[in-house]
């Protein structure tokens, strides 16, 4: 570990911002982090996170780096009511038209709220001696001299020093560009995937079985490029289900009682209508939606000069289609590799900033390649498309569908889609002779989706 000292400001108080700054309090002086929300003391949803109502997926990469980063956490998140879960035995998991295989995993996942998430790491961070959590504090804008970054200013018009400033106010994160070229720093190059995603949410009580199988979770994939319809189903704290309807390009579930029931009926399966039928809800209002128009990826690895003492982290990076749960888990462990560049090169200078977005790119990579490549899968999908997507799509559908009968099949796509493997892994040569001969046996039904009274056409 490397003492860099001085003064680091996080902008930015949600999961990507904490870890930043569990990563920064050993390296640093002192730690500030500052969000212009204000912070619950329980584990209640807030306003600056729009999207904290709906279904949120730690993957088993992420849950690993939390637990190095705060030993313990995963135990007392369980404790608290989070629930365990394996992810090849009790998550149903209803790919391209059928339900994959189920065999015991090995692996430890956790259900919980994001809320729930972000009020444990909140407590833990604002443990730490040198940290301090400011909340109802907005920042204006950034100070320095050509190139540099030497602190924030504040709404009030009060500025704070710093040897490095992090943003991790996520997609609002497009206004420090102008900051950055107010100091003489270039504005990085920006991709943008126009999905028009769309989600609404139910919370229903839980008393355990009301799941098919006895699982304690359900996902449902839409099966493009006809069906945009998917499905999420947690058991969450608090003894409850959290269920999450919505899809890709206009398919997006109803607020009404009634209409989101009539949205889960019209689904392929009918695992969450069944649910929804043996439970009650929660709050017998209206549901919350969420709306998401498009992927952002900023490839500040391509810039030819970097400020000194500034970084950007999490979805000020790159912001996912949600549908595929991985923000929270990629801003782990860009945070992780932050401490690595930090302690290779000893202070907040432009090559570590340099480093790290290398660094921050690798770990991008897999998912962004994942959730771009299934967004394309539909033709209203507009941005760049890299080269090969039609291709590898293709493929990977058949390994969807070998792993309805196929644990090999199902084992290699978990790992890949929780971060513990490489995208390459799926291609292995072993892995596609065995993957093509398990599809043939698939029991997938693809026949075109039944369309929805009240919604969206879904093409």
């Amino acid at each position: 570990m490397s003492l860099v000292g001085g003064h680091a400001v996080i902008i930015g108080g949600s999961i990507g911002g904490l870890v930043a700054a569990r990563t920064l309090a050993r390296r640093f002086g002192t730690v500030t982090v500052l969000d212009r929300d204000t912070l619950p003391g329980n584990p209640d949803n807030r306003k600056g996170v729009p999207q904290s109502p709906h279904a949120h997926a730690l993957l088993i990469s992420g849950r690993q780096k939390l637990e190095q980063l705060f030993p313990g956490l995963t135990d007392e998140l369980i404790g608290d009511g989070a629930v365990p879960f394996d992810p090849g035995q009790d998550l149903l998991f209803h790919q391209m038209g059928a339900l994959r295989t189920r065999f015991s995993s090995g692996q430890l996942g956790i259900s919980l709220t994001r809320a729930f998430l972000e009020h444990a790491v909140r407590r833990r961070v604002s443990a730490l001696p040198n940290v301090e959590i400011r909340d109802r504090t907005a920042v204006s804008g950034l100070f320095g001299v050509p190139g540099r970054v030497l602190g924030v200013e504040l709404d009030d018009g009060s500025r704070l020093g710093a040897s490095l400033v992090v943003d991790a106010t996520g997609r609002s994160a497009g206004r420090t560009d102008r900051w950055l070229e107010q100091l003489d720093c270039p504005a990085p190059e920006t991709t943008t995937v126009k999905i028009d995603v769309g989600y609404t949410t139910r919370i229903m009580h839980r008393e355990g079985g009301e799941l098919h199988e006895d699982a304690l979770l359900y996902l449902m994939s839409a099966v493009p490029p006809h069906d945009k319809r998917a499905a999420a189903v947690f058991a969450v704290e608090g003894n409850r289900w959290m269920i999450t309807l919505g899809g890709w390009h206009r398919a997006h579930a109803p607020v009404d009682p009634e209409g989101f029931t009539a949205f889960a009926e019209g689904l392929r399966s009918p695992v969450v209508a069944e649910l929804l039928a043996r439970t009650k809800p929660v709050d017998d209002g209206n549901a919350e939606r969420f709306l998401y128009p498009a992927a952002r990826r900023r490839w500040f690895e391509r810039l030819r000069t970097v400020p000194d003492g500034f970084v950007a982290i999490g979805d000020a990076i790159c912001s996912f289609n949600p549908l595929y749960g991985q923000g929270m888990t990629v801003a782990t462990l860009e945070a992780v590799e932050l401490r690595r560049c930090l302690d290779r090169h000893g202070d907040a200078g432009s090559a570590m900033a340099r480093r790290f977005y290398r660094s921050a790119a690798r770990v991008i990579a897999t998912p962004w390649q994942m959730s771009t490549s299934s967004d394309f899968m539909y033709p209203e999908t507009v941005g760049a498309k890299g080269f090969g997507t039609d291709l590898m799509n293709a493929y990977v559908r058949q390994v969807m569908k070998a792993s309805h009968v196929s644990v090999p099949a199902h084992r290699v796509m978990l790992n890949v889609q929780h971060l513990l493997a490489k995208p390459a892994s799926v291609v292995r040569p072993d892995t596609v002779v065995r993957s093509l001969l398990a599809a043939r046996r698939s029991p997938a039904d693809l026949s075109p989706a039944v369309p929805v009274p009240g919604t969206a056409p879904a093409s």
